[in-house]
This record gives structure tokens, sequence and C-alpha cells, in this order.
């Protein structure tokens, strides 16, 4: 596993691989949460280069193994918008190192992310890095997202 790096999706071969990714990745948070509504299920390469956001990920010898994107909102919030790993690379520490690095680069900041109601996983890794629950939303007919925020300061890695 090489270190967390920029991405940068402008590159079409970048933007594919996160394409490739993401449809991996968000099948089994479909399946879990009984909705193929994900939007990044269908995204295209040209929807990933146009959503404006920034991205960290990590690689390896077959490719890239997981990624995180965000926005800085105008009131200082980071607002994490993606975090996705490959099934081969779960529970390998990817998604915490992509937060780590996150982390490091917005110290002392609040964050935002929100994930599906019933991805326990995803909800598990966040709590354990100090978000809590802010809300349950129906984004679109039978697909629930939960909405949580961490406040400024340091996130809690699950060491």
């Amino acid at each position: 596993m090489n270190a967390v790096r920029p991405l940068d999706v402008s590159d079409a071969a970048t933007a594919q691989a996160v394409v490739v990714l993401q449809r991996e990745a968000y099948a089994v948070e479909a399946a879990l949460i009984g909705s193929n509504g994900i939007p990044a299920l269908t995204q295209s390469v040209e929807a990933v280069q146009a959503a404006g956001e920034d991205w960290l990920g990590m690689s390896d010898g077959e490719g890239l193994l997981g990624a995180v994107s965000w926005r800085e909102l105008d009131v200082g919030t980071v607002d994490i918008h993606r975090l996705i790993v490959a099934p081969r690379a779960f529970r390998l520490g990817v998604a915490t190192a992509l937060l780590d690095a996150l982390d490091s680069r917005f110290p002392d900041r609040p964050m935002v992310v929100s994930t599906g109601r019933d991805n326990a996983p995803a909800r598990r890794l966040y709590e354990r890095r100090g978000f809590g629950l802010v809300r349950y939303r129906e984004v679109m007919p039978g697909l629930w997202i939960a909405e949580l925020a961490r406040p400024a300061g340091p996130g809690i890695s699950p060491g």
C-alpha cells in the first residue's frame, strides 16, 4: 500500500479509476442499505470531474484502493462527500488512513458527512472518530441517509 496522495480527477484516467472504485464500493453499500439509488453507482467520469471536489487517494499494485473527497463550506466546515474503499481492501486501514490525512489537512475544523442510514460499518467508523448523528433524511423514496457532524477539534483515530 502506498501513502495517501492528492488525486487529480481532471486527468481522465484518474477520474475513470475513481468511477470504477466508487461503483465497486457503493455496490456493497447499496446491498447493506437495500437501495440502488446511490447516485455514485451510475455517475460518469465527466460528472466526477465536474463535481468540484478535492480528492485524496491510496493505491497498490492493482490500482486505486481508496479515496476521499470533500468540499470546504463557507462556514469553515469540511464536507466529506465520498469515502470509498475497494472491497479487496476492506478492514485494512485504508479508510482510517484517508480520514487521518484529511484531519491533518484540516486540524481543528468541524466536519460533516452523510452515509446510508443502514450502513453500520461506516456509521461505526465515523462515530469512533467523534462524529455524532444530526438527523436521518430520506433523499429519494426508499433511500435514507444519516447526516453526521463532528465539532472543531482533532479526529479520534480508532487506533
